[in-house]
C-alpha cells in the first residue's frame, strides 16, 4: 500500500468515526428530550402535515434557501416515527444518517430536498437526513425544492 493510499484509509477511517459521534450525540439528545416530554406528557413526535389541506398558492415555488427552523414537520407518515420535531434520529436510521454526515463533510453536492409550504412553515417531501444533519451540524438553511 502506498503512503497516500494509506493517508485517504485513515482519513476515512477517522471520518466514519466522527459520523458515528456525531450521530450517537444527536440520538442521545433524542432520548433526552423523550424522557423530558414524558415526564412533562408533551408530544414530542414529527407533525404530519396533509398535503390536501394546503392552500395551493404558488408564490415562492422553485428552488431556494429556506431556513431550517422553518421545517416543521413531514408528509410522510412513515418518517414522523424516524425524527423527533427537532429532526433528532431515531437509532434505526444510523446507516443512512451516517451517510449524508460523511457526505456534507466531504463536500459533496446534495441535491435539494423537496418541501411544501404550510403558511410560514414547510413539510418535507423528502429530505428528512440532510435535514437532520443540516441541524446537527448547526446550519441555518437548506436548498429546498418549494413545491408548487
Amino acid at each position: 500500500m502506498s503512503h497516500v493510499q494509506q493517508i485517504d484509509v485513515s482519513v476515512s477511517a477517522w471520518s466514519e468515526l466522527d459520523a458515528d459521534k456525531a450521530f450517537t450525540q444527536a440520538s442521545r439528545a433524542r432520548g433526552r428530550a423523550a424522557l423530558v416530554a414524558r415526564l412533562r406528557r408533551t408530544r414530542l413526535g414529527l407533525t404530519v402535515f396533509d398535503e390536501t389541506r394546503r392552500s395551493r398558492s404558488h408564490s415562492g415555488r422553485g428552488v431556494r434557501e429556506i431556513p431550517l427552523d422553518a421545517i416543521k414537520g413531514t408528509t410522510e407518515p412513515n418518517r414522523a416515527a424516524q425524527f423527533d420535531r427537532e429532526f433528532r434520529p431515531a437509532k434505526l436510521t444510523r446507516r443512512r444518517w451516517q451517510r449524508v454526515w460523511l457526505a456534507f463533510h466531504r463536500g459533496a453536492t446534495l441535491p435539494p430536498i423537496s418541501v411544501v409550504q404550510f403558511g410560514d412553515a414547510y413539510a418535507i417531501r423528502d429530505g428528512h437526513h440532510r435535514v437532520s444533519v443540516a441541524k446537527a451540524l448547526g446550519a441555518p438553511s437548506i436548498r429546498a425544492i418549494v413545491a408548487a
